[in-house]
């Protein structure tokens, strides 16, 4: 999708609104995400609470408030998004690197590791793992980082397969500069434009998995607030309470495709630029 030169303006004030949501949201918030009132349970948005306050967006079946659950979903979105997303790329950087450096039977292994990894549906392990153990913060960004990294791998030893032969790098060869500052000066900064937009994209599908699996009650803990959950939580009111279930979608939504839209038009840039 290209949008023109300032296509990803949206998507970055967007964004923007979600991430200074995830910092400084919460402490702004007056409601506290996991208290239940249970008589403010259903109420409507601009409905005013049992406190006088008004709730914006309504409250779901325990009276939680909905304004709240979304502005503390966006941290914990955010927080599991960027963890996953930087665990993925250091690893998915150092195999990759290494693997389309050195070459030959070292390329050849990681290769084939990295394909036989491949072959496992990512969501499906991160499902498998989050099932049997407890949940909890940490065990899903490890369940969502199991295989996330192997995207990372690929672009990696494909673009340094590409350099390694150029004449700078040959020219730094013959002047004695060692193979591991020969990596890190001269190669691998030609791979940080792939890797940012591969990030962006790879950021929106870890948000909708972690949501994916709070929805099915095998993510995080009923103690920490997930949009999945929220969500989940509204089904069976959708008839009665539809705002339940609605506006923790709508957030989600919204995220996903603006980080999406940067990601489609990082690429194009990147590509471009790349192909000139």
């Amino acid at each position: 999708m290209r949008l023109g030169a300032g296509g990803m303006l949206v998507p970055l004030v967007i964004i923007g609104f979600y991430l200074i949501a995830a910092v400084i949201g919460p402490a702004l918030v007056p409601y506290d995400p996991i208290n239940t009132p249970l008589a403010d349970r259903l109420k409507p948005p601009g409905a005013v609470t049992s406190t006088g306050a008004t709730a914006l967006l309504g409250t779901d079946a325990l009276g939680r408030d909905l304004f709240g659950q979304i502005i503390h979903g966006a941290r914990t979105s955010v927080i599991i998004g960027v963890c996953v997303v930087l665990i993925s790329l250091g690893v998915g950087v150092l195999i990759g690197a290494v693997a389309g450096f050195r070459g030959g039977w070292i390329d050849a292994v990681l290769a084939r590791c990295i394909d036989i990894l491949q072959a496992f549906p990512g969501l499906v392990l991160a499902i498998v793992i989050a099932g049997i153990f407890a949940r909890s913060l940490l065990l899903v960004i490890i369940a969502l980082s199991v295989t996330n990294w192997i995207s990372f791998a690929r672009v990696t030893r494909g673009v340094v397969l590409t350099l390694r032969e150029r004449y700078w790098v040959d020219a730094a060869r013959l002047m004695g500069v060692p193979g591991p500052l020969l990596l890190i000066r001269h190669v691998l900064p030609f791979t940080a434009g792939p890797l940012v937009a591969m990030a962006t994209l790879e950021f929106a599908l870890v948000v909708l998995a972690e949501a994916g699996l709070s929805f099915l009650g095998i993510g995080l803990p009923s103690s920490i607030v997930s949009w999945g959950q929220t969500v989940a939580a509204g089904r069976a009111y959708l008839a009665s309470a539809w705002w339940i279930s609605a506006w923790p979608g709508l957030a989600l939504s919204v995220l996903v495709v603006s980080v999406g839209i940067l990601g489609d038009q990082l690429t194009a840039r990147f590509g471009r630029a790349r192909s000139r």
